[in-house]
């Protein structure tokens, strides 16, 4: 079974070691996979400019609590990357409230991805950000992301909203997204993965 940890300021020095881990992982993805130069350093960990104090970090463990998938959710009343680095991408203006919070650095454990299909840790994941969304009051989340991603989303049953076109950028098309956080959307992506119970773990969520 795997489940969601919450990482905050708040806990960090609990899970420092869990934390340095998934700095790594995204190294190993965004720099050495991905070949994100902007985001490359001397030593092997990947750290961008919202990795603040305000930064909520989701980590996917299983059984052995190793690693497995995470993410990570900004607010956007504070520096994000939509409002600050691609705010063309929402014509209209980045989506910025106290509930609504930027989601940004999916991934999963290059082991366990499953070339031509979701890996089973993908829908974990996706369960888990809208369960801490949910768990932290969040009622919409916002997206930068490859173009691929509103129908996946869609075909999930999420509620999403294009906030502009797809932009034609050096390392893909990418573009931005409103999704409404419902206990409908958290249900639908359960069915879709076969997941029977709430992902996140118990009184993981920091005070």
């Amino acid at each position: 079974m795997v489940r969601m940890q919450v990482v905050t300021w708040a806990n960090k020095k609990q899970y420092r070691n869990l934390l340095e881990r998934y700095f790594r992982i995204r190294y190993d993805i965004y720099v050495k996979r991905r070949q994100w130069r902007a985001v490359a350093r001397p030593i092997n960990i990947e750290m961008d400019a919202f990795d603040t104090e305000h930064a909520v970090y989701l980590m996917a463990l299983d059984s052995a609590d190793k690693l497995v998938g995470g993410s990570r959710l900004i607010p956007t009343l504070q520096p994000h990357l939509l409002g600050n680095v691609f705010p063309q991408l929402a014509p209209g203006g980045p989506p910025r409230a106290a509930d609504i919070f930027e989601w940004t650095r999916f991934f999963i454990s290059p082991a366990l991805r499953s070339r031509g299909r979701s890996s089973p840790v993908a829908g974990v994941v996706l369960c888990g950000v809208l369960e801490v969304a949910r768990a932290l009051g969040i009622r919409q989340i916002s997206v930068v992301c490859e173009s691929f991603w509103p129908r996946r989303l869609r075909d999930l049953g999420w509620t999403i909203a294009e906030l502009g076109d797809v932009f034609q950028h050096d390392d893909g098309d990418i573009i931005a997204l409103l999704i409404d956080v419902t206990p409908e959307a958290i249900a639908s992506t359960r069915r879709a993965y076969g997941i029977h119970e709430p992902i996140l773990a118990e009184a993981s969520i920091p005070g």
